[in-house]
């Protein structure tokens, strides 16, 4: 069983004279630099100067800092710009900041995991991954709740490098809600995973798949996008509230019956191999090797593939079919 730690075992007092520089005003640079505010930390953030982001960061009280100048005051440097751009940002404005007694903070371990990021052995580096996106973990933390985290260490060299990295999760209530020790390793393996094989490649696929198929019978496009598209919320949401049991019995007898005995026509042993085969390639860093050499091309797969998607006929249909519920649209 997995370790789990709540606020009895986190100290928020080792935080109390150290700075911490958020490279990254995004959703989650903002969700977290806020939190850690309020929790009485001195905190500074890095942003590009011009950005939405920079802007927003100085209308929240902050005074956005290059990320050579946060990495200068930063004792613990949490990175939070892209995946795609860390390595870069790390090499040119921080790793030349880096002295001893530094910490190098992740919410996601992609560079660390896959050695695009290869910190001295003087600094601690250490994973706080909030299992929520930065606008729920700051809507929590004001309701006094907490989102989940994730807590790992790769480099201990403080020999403090855990406590430390509690205590972060503390400053942003995770230990209200419970955090759970992880790897670097499990949790980028298990997050790409994830993504891939499950929450966006399996199910946007699964979704075109059946649409499709409703197509070629010659249903109407309307119908077939609110069967296997627009009413998926309904599921997801009973899933997320009631677990899989849980959600069969919130539908009704006959969607029940064509889970259990249909559902397994549908994702077969070939799918499970195929499965297998994407976490070895995730395991094995092909993908990620893929991944780095697709941004250093400039992304000609990335966005043919992009733009090979917005063309499919469900995605006219759904903006059209959008457009005739008010309550979807964002104020």
């Amino acid at each position: 069983m997995a370790k789990v730690y709540y606020d009895k075992d986190a100290d928020l007092e080792l935080l109390k004279d150290k700075t911490i520089a958020i490279i990254g005003y995004g959703i989650q640079g903002r969700g977290q630099a806020l939190c850690l505010r309020d929790s009485g930390c001195r905190v500074v953030v890095s942003e590009v100067e011009g950005t939405t982001n920079f802007e927003l960061a100085k209308s929240d009280g902050f005074n956005p800092l290059s990320a050579d100048e946060a990495a200068k005051e930063g004792d613990i440097i949490q990175i939070l710009t892209q995946d795609h751009v860390q390595a870069k940002v790390y090499k040119e404005d921080i790793k030349p900041n880096l002295k001893k007694g530094k910490a190098l903070c992740f919410s996601h371990g992609f560079n660390i995991r896959f050695k695009q990021i290869k910190p001295p052995k003087k600094v601690d580096v250490f994973m706080v991954a909030p299992k929520g996106p930065g606008a729920l973990v700051r809507k929590m933390y004001e309701e006094g709740k907490g989102v989940p985290c994730l807590v790992a260490v790769y480099q201990d060299s403080s020999g403090n490098a855990l406590k430390l990295a509690l205590a972060y999760a503390k400053a942003l209530k995770a230990t209200t809600a419970g955090v759970i020790e992880t790897t670097f390793e499990e949790e980028t393996e298990t997050d790409l995973f994830g993504e891939q094989a499950v929450l966006c490649g399996g199910v946007t696929a699964l979704i075109k798949a059946g649409f499709d198929t409703l197509i070629e019978a010659g249903y109407q496009p309307e119908i077939a996008y609110f069967e296997v598209l627009h009413e998926l919320k309904l599921i997801t949401d009973l899933i997320q509230e009631r677990g899989i049991s849980g959600m069969r019995r919130g539908v009704s007898n006959t969607a029940c019956y064509g889970d259990l005995s249909r559902g397994p026509r549908i994702i077969t042993e070939k799918t499970r191999k195929e499965m297998r085969k994407l976490l070895k390639e995730i395991k094995s860093g092909k993908f990620a090797r893929e991944w780095i050499k697709e941004n250093e091309a400039g992304r000609p797969n990335f966005n043919k593939c992009l733009k090979e998607g917005d063309e499919h006929q469900i995605e006219k249909v759904g903006k059209d079919l959008r457009e005739m519920m008010p309550w979807m649209k964002k104020a």
